[in-house]
Formats: structure tokens, sequence, C-alpha cells
């Protein structure tokens, strides 16, 4: 599996070895964006009309483009766990979501 990234998008691709064709997905949005190629500079070049395809067909909507990651998410957990995470900020003198993005990238490295 690749990675490939354009204007904050981030993409996907395998290769189907059976029709010799790149498929590649937009995966850091909930919309569905696909693009493919049968060579590296074709799969380049569909992934960026892909994204400004959906870009323009925003504009002509009226709408605002779905944004990659706005840095918010809700977690739900139990009762007894958020109480925890909760104490566990206080004593370390931290807000609750600044525990959490340390905690979580922690967890990443």
């Amino acid at each position: 599996m690749t990675m490939m990234y354009y204007k904050g998008y981030e993409a996907v691709v395998e290769f189907d070895d059976e029709s010799d064709l790149f498929h590649g997905e937009v995966i850091n949005l909930r919309d569905v964006i696909t693009f493919q190629g049968h060579s590296a500079a074709e799969l380049k070049a569909a992934f960026r009309d892909s994204v400004e395809d959906y870009l323009a067909f925003c504009r002509e909507r009226g709408e605002e483009p779905e944004k990659p990651y706005s840095g918010q998410f809700l977690v739900r957990t139990e009762p007894k766990l958020h109480k925890e995470i909760s104490l566990a900020a206080r004593r370390s003198g931290l807000s609750l979501n600044k525990w959490i993005t340390a905690a979580l990238e922690r967890a990443i490295r």
C-alpha cells in the first residue's frame, strides 16, 4: 500500500495486478474521492484532478469542502473511566483536552 498527498488530502493506493491498474482513495474525509491510473504519472494526475473536481463541486453547490480532520472528535467512554481521566488530568495540572492529547501522542510514538 502506498500513500499520496495533495492539498492536505491523503490517499491510499493499491495495485490491481489483473487489470494492471492503480486504484486510489482519499482516506482523511467522510466524502468519497477515488481515482485510478495505469502509471505513476497518470495516477498522480488523476489524484490531483479528483481533488480539484471535489473542490469545484463544493464551490458550485456553495458548500464548504470537508477539510481533512478538524482536530476535534468525540470520544465515548464509561463514566468511571471519564472520572479517572479527569482526575489524572487535574493531578497533572492540565486540562482534560491537553491531558488526552498528550496521552494520544505518547500512544502513537
